[in-house]
């Protein structure tokens, strides 16, 4: 009896496409190319008959294990690069925004980012460079090798309840200027109405005023609260005055920089640490009623955890220290600013490149 020979069958993967055939979207993602011969073809001894569905079923076999392992070994090896190129070399991102600061040396970051978490000397919790609860840093971070900020003004961080602890920079400020800064949470916060006139809120609202404005704003606050103390206050408010000479007049701003060097000078400044979401609850109390409030120049935040549906003009709590210190000392310190604040950046620049080549590593942006 004559064998009649089967047409060979092919799998669904090996089938041969009609010219002008489109691929199935979902099969193939990438563009057709030339077939090429699989590695595993060229076993021969390890194929099965001529056409036997054991031959077969070896070679898809073989060819699925190649490249499985193919693909896990280059996986391993780039993610092995990835992770050498954080831990043993400083990182260095080109379009570092924070690259002109003048820091100290973070040497000693580098070497905590290497030997991982450490405890906390006083509460003993697992933390990495500082503890945010305790407010110093850790074993592996000697609070010598940490710079020292000292701040023109006191300045008080009146921190949201909610605002979970690790996430907030507003601790950053409290280790790097530790006698100039302090935080409360609220609502348990100090009372400002009797010294309203040397302190200010830094909060962009309907009624701010901007940096360079401070001095005359705080002279006016002066002026009311002598008014307050006094009765006959409405109905005469400035004592009679010996005429003065014209060649004797002085210049206002030289009045308002005398009236500042007179006790009317800005002492304290208040920052909220809170979501934009969370600030109306504190922005409301009483107790912060009445006090001038500042807005910020515009500037871009760099921070890692911006808000969603916020526009980039919302800075993190250190970065909005930083910016008004530097446009205090310029517009009412009357000096030029060389570096003298940057080191309050000095742990938020050095997360930022570290996240930031962390997320390059990845293949985001």
């Amino acid at each position: 009896m004559r064998s009649v020979r089967r047409p060979e069958q092919r799998s669904p993967l090996t089938q041969r496409r009609p010219a002008g055939a489109a691929l199935s979207p979902g099969l193939f993602p990438f563009p057709a190319s030339p077939r090429i011969p699989s590695p595993a073809l060229s076993f021969r001894g390890l194929r099965g008959p001529r056409g036997s569905r054991a031959g077969r079923r070896l070679t898809m076999s073989l060819n699925s294990s190649t490249l499985l392992n193919e693909g896990n070994a280059q996986g391993a090896k780039r993610n092995t690069e990835c992770l050498e190129s954080l831990l043993q070399s400083p990182s260095s991102v080109q379009d570092n925004p924070l690259q002109q600061l003048q820091l100290a040396s973070q040497e000693v970051l580098e070497k905590a980012k290497k030997s991982g978490r450490s405890k906390c000397p006083q509460c003993h919790s697992s933390r990495m460079f500082y503890c945010y609860t305790c407010f110093v840093p850790v074993e592996t971070v000697p609070t010598k090798e940490i710079p020292t900020v000292k701040l023109p003004l006191k300045i008080d961080i009146i921190k949201h309840p909610n605002e979970t602890d690790g996430k907030s920079t507003a601790v950053h400020a409290k280790l790097l200027a530790p006698d100039d800064v302090t935080i409360y949470k609220y609502p348990c916060i100090p009372e400002y109405e009797e010294k309203r006139h040397e302190i200010a809120l830094i909060f962009p609202g309907p009624n701010s005023v901007s940096v360079k404005d401070i001095a005359f704003h705080l002279q006016k606050y002066t002026k009311k609260s002598v008014c307050s103390s006094d009765d006959d206050c409405s109905r005469e408010p400035l004592p009679k005055q010996a005429k003065i000479e014209p060649e004797e007049e002085k210049n206002p701003n030289e009045c308002i920089s005398s009236s500042m060097t007179e006790g009317t000078r800005l002492k304290k400044i208040i920052f909220i640490d809170s979501t934009w979401n969370q600030t109306n609850k504190i922005i409301t109390d009483e107790r912060l009623q009445g006090l001038l409030q500042i807005e910020l120049k515009t500037r871009k935040t760099c921070f890692w955890r911006h808000q969603k549906g916020t526009p980039d003009t919302y800075l993190s709590t250190i970065e909005a220290i930083y910016y008004f210190l530097v446009d205090y000392h310029q517009e009412i310190l009357k000096e030029s600013y060389k570096g003298q604040y940057d080191n309050l950046l000095f742990f938020f620049s050095f997360m930022y490149t570290l996240i930031k080549d962390a997320k390059c590593c990845a293949g985001k942006k």
